[in-house]
């Protein structure tokens, strides 16, 4: 992490800082300029910031990211209708759902801060409001991460087309400025979270490094990645796979995405099921991205909900057998024992030991947070 180092490193970096202000835009001599002021400010830096980004991303008190149900901006009606969802996440779109043009993305993003504004007393708790923004490509994205970081409802960002660590850099930037430049929100409050949508060959060619980012400025002041998305239909436009309801084709970028989610602590969103009125369909979509380890999924109609909600926890079995697996072991660390046997319901003894105490302790974790019941064993 940055600024760890002796003061002479630190002062090193304000004095590039200094000479990077004469050749930037004006734009670049804010950043620089709130760069220096941080550098400044940060020579007694806590050496435990990697530890502190970790358990921040994990969060002391579990929220549940199983629903992620998409509201375009595009009409009040669709706004006011959002506050009835139970969805895990309400993502508030900007992007794909607003028709292209200068008139109609402004008039979205206004639509949306005045919506905000002036619902705050019935808004949904702010863990669970997001907002897609338009990609740093575009000449939008500006003006959208502004709008969005002046509301301190909103916690979350989703960001589309991130195929390099460099557009999470862009993002960055621009957070920093929101904090030390024009002081939008208070620095000690919660962490302005990031997703990053997965849509190219170049994103899972970079997969690792995007997934292992942390911005130069620290999650306070910088924003921290809290899950990867995946975005399969832009994905398949990109590399020209070609989609089917087997789902096959995606199987290995779908596996990819979720391993390397969890290798650094992130949440994996899985795609959204295009046909939204085959319900049947959806929660055979969600059952096999659950089976991948995907920990959520997106939704583009608010009927999509409850099946995605209902299927991303423990079945009652799947908690009976964790709870059984826990109590065994509990009987056999009280004898000394690393391993006791599980009575299989039909016929047969089943071996557990340390990595099926995990898998039962997971299980056990995400159905307390559905607030499903646990059953009492012997």
């Amino acid at each position: 992490m940055l600024y760890r180092g002796s003061c002479r490193d630190a002062l090193q970096k304000a004095s590039s800082s200094i000479r990077a202000c004469r050749t930037v835009s004006s734009t670049g001599v804010r950043i620089a300029s709130c760069r220096l002021m941080h550098a400044s400010s940060s020579l007694a830096h806590d050496v435990s910031t990697e530890a502190s980004t970790t358990n921040a991303r994990r969060g002391s008190k579990e929220h549940l990211g199983r629903s992620y149900l998409y509201v375009p901006a595009t009409a009040e009606r669709m706004l006011e209708k959002s506050l009835t969802t139970s969805s895990d996440v309400i993502i508030y779109d900007l992007e794909d759902s607003v028709p292209p043009s200068p008139a109609d993305k402004k008039g979205a993003r206004d639509r949306l801060t005045h919506f905000l504004t002036n619902h705050q007393d019935s808004l949904p708790s702010h863990e669970r409001i997001a907002v897609r923004l338009n990609s740093t490509a575009t000449s939008f994205f500006t003006e959208d991460i502004l709008q969005a970081m002046r509301l301190p409802c909103i916690r979350t960002l989703v960001m589309p087309k991130i195929h390099t660590v460099h557009d999470l850099d862009q993002v960055s930037e621009e957070i920093f400025l929101a904090y030390k430049g024009h002081k939008f929100r208070d620095p000690d409050g919660p962490a302005t979270q990031i997703i990053a949508s997965i849509e190219s060959a170049k994103a899972m060619y970079n997969l690792g490094s995007i997934a292992s980012w942390q911005s130069r400025y620290g999650p306070a002041l910088g924003g921290q990645l809290s899950a990867l998305l995946f975005a399969a239909e832009d994905y398949c436009a990109d590399t020209g796979i070609i989609r089917t309801t087997s789902r096959q084709e995606l199987l290995y970028t779908r596996s990819h995405i979720v391993v390397t989610a969890k290798a650094f602590g992130l949440r994996a969103i899985d795609m959204v099921c295009v046909n939204y009125k085959d319900l049947q369909y959806l929660r055979d979509e969600c059952e096999d991205g659950r089976r991948l380890g995907f920990t959520g999924k997106q939704a583009i109609h608010p009927n999509q909900v409850e099946v995605i909600q209902t299927t991303f926890v423990p079945s009652s079995k799947e908690i009976l057998r964790a709870a059984r697996i826990l109590k065994q072991m509990e009987k056999a660390h009280l004898s000394h024992k690393g391993a006791a046997g599980l009575e299989l319901e039909g016929g047969g003894m089943e071996m557990i030991d340390a990595p099926m105490i995990k898998q039962a302790e997971n299980v056990v974790r995400v159905a307390k947070a559905a607030g499903l019941p646990i059953p009492d064993v012997e």
